[in-house]
């Protein structure tokens, strides 16, 4: 059950698209994000400079997905600018701290261990990271207190637009499920938050039309590749929970073809989503 949340956030050279600190005021753990250009602006801040986890952001080099690493250091700072040097993906980084520095390094690999698992776990974003990571020796009260700060920062980091650990859920009744079909295709999913949730199982036809286009082409290739779609009896099938940010994306990769998406999803009635959300 989620509840009401009341969330803080500052920005310290006034602008809402460059630095950012968000924090529940009644609680430890605070996040703070920047663009990457800001390295030098961030650096007077001193929550970058405390042991904690953080999170690299960017677009896989397909373009078709997010991307992110997930790392700790005891002074994140110093982390970052090693991977400022050597890393060329990521645009923007979230840190996760204390206000009080009070996160040792085994809190730290903790967390980055916890963070990792359950990234890939709920699996919105691709992830960089080469290897996994080693669950440090922690006794049993520290971590219960440390999955505790880590709902507080799953909170703050979809807050600031990075929703790497919020589930996918299904909707809560049928009438908020949309099918879309073609010759040989039929997917049903949701319009949420994040746009179109296609459910694992949905089918799609095998072959792109010749006025597909190379998006379409594309993108239904790169989710062969990633083992989201895969072929069975002459269709292509959902493996799994799959989040589209454009209707049409999401119509597209379905029907094979260009498709205006608030026309394609319908719900049990024939009602178009343009009907139901637009009009």
């Amino acid at each position: 059950m989620t509840r009401p949340q009341t969330i803080q956030i500052f920005l310290p050279d006034g602008s809402p698209t460059s630095i950012r600190e968000a924090e529940l005021t009644n609680r430890l753990v605070k996040a703070i994000l920047f663009p990457r250009n800001k390295m030098q602006e961030v650096a007077k801040r001193d929550l970058v400079h405390f042991t904690g986890v953080y999170f690299l952001f960017g677009i896989s080099e397909d373009g078709t997905r997010s991307k992110v690493y997930i790392g700790e250091g005891e002074n994140c700072y110093k982390r970052i600018q090693s991977h400022n040097r050597n890393k060329d993906f990521w645009t923007h980084c979230i840190i996760v701290s204390t206000k009080t520095d009070e996160y040792t390094k085994t809190d730290g690999k903790y967390l980055e261990h916890y963070c990792l698992n359950k990234a890939k776990e709920i699996n919105r974003y691709e992830i960089d990271n080469d290897t996994g990571s080693t669950k440090p020796s922690i006794s049993e009260s520290r971590e219960y207190d440390l999955l505790d700060n880590f709902d507080t920062a799953k909170i703050l980091i979809a807050t600031l637009g990075y929703p790497v650990f919020e589930e996918k859920r299904k909707a809560a009744t049928t009438k908020e499920i949309f099918h879309c079909k073609g010759k040989s295709a039929y997917a049903e999913g949701e319009y949420n938050d994040d746009g179109m949730l296609v459910y694992k199982g949905g089918k799609c036809n095998l072959k792109e039309t010749p006025t597909a286009g190379p998006w379409v082409t594309n993108r239904r290739y790169q989710l062969l590749k990633d083992g989201v779609l895969k072929e069975e009896n002459e269709i292509l099938v959902f493996q799994e929970d799959y989040i589209f940010d454009s209707v049409s994306a999401a119509a597209a990769t379905v029907l094979a073809r260009r498709a205006n998406g608030w026309k394609e999803w319908k719900d049990k009635h024939g009602k178009t989503l343009d009907e139901l959300k637009r009009k």
